[in-house]
């Protein structure tokens, strides 16, 4: 098995559409909706799909649970402007900016919480 990286992941959400709401005005993600009406939130050629707390699909995983979510997304914008954009729309920044190591080397994050506490890092890959 050779993987290539990453299509999707879930996040388990306490109300579906308050996130789509969030997420497509935060970070400007397109909101997306797929199969039986279900959603997600397209960011590049990845998406995120969200599942309301309680849902009887399976698979699924063991323990799903709001806010137990913790992700990075990559930006080209400069950090700063993003830490200026989160304040402008709001947003408790948790931490940052800082400095990190990515997957493909070494990156600037800025943190914050979505509306069901999960921690989302927002990074771009230093030049």
């Amino acid at each position: 098995m050779e993987p290539t990286g990453i299509d999707h992941f879930v996040l388990t959400v306490s109300d579906v559409e308050r996130a789509c709401e969030f997420y497509e005005r935060v970070l400007d993600c397109e909101v997306v909706t797929f199969g039986e009406g279900r959603r997600a939130l397209r960011f590049g050629d990845q998406k995120v799909n969200l599942h309301p707390d309680g849902w009887d699909h399976e698979p699924k995983a063991e323990r799903p649970t709001p806010g137990s979510g913790d992700f990075c997304v990559l930006t080209e914008t400069p950090i700063e402007a993003v830490e200026r954009e989160l304040r402008d729309a709001s947003v408790e920044i948790v931490e940052g900016p800082v400095e990190r190591t990515g997957a493909r080397g070494p990156i600037e994050s800025v943190y914050f919480r979505d509306p069901d506490g999960n921690l989302v890092e927002v990074a771009r890959y230093r030049e």
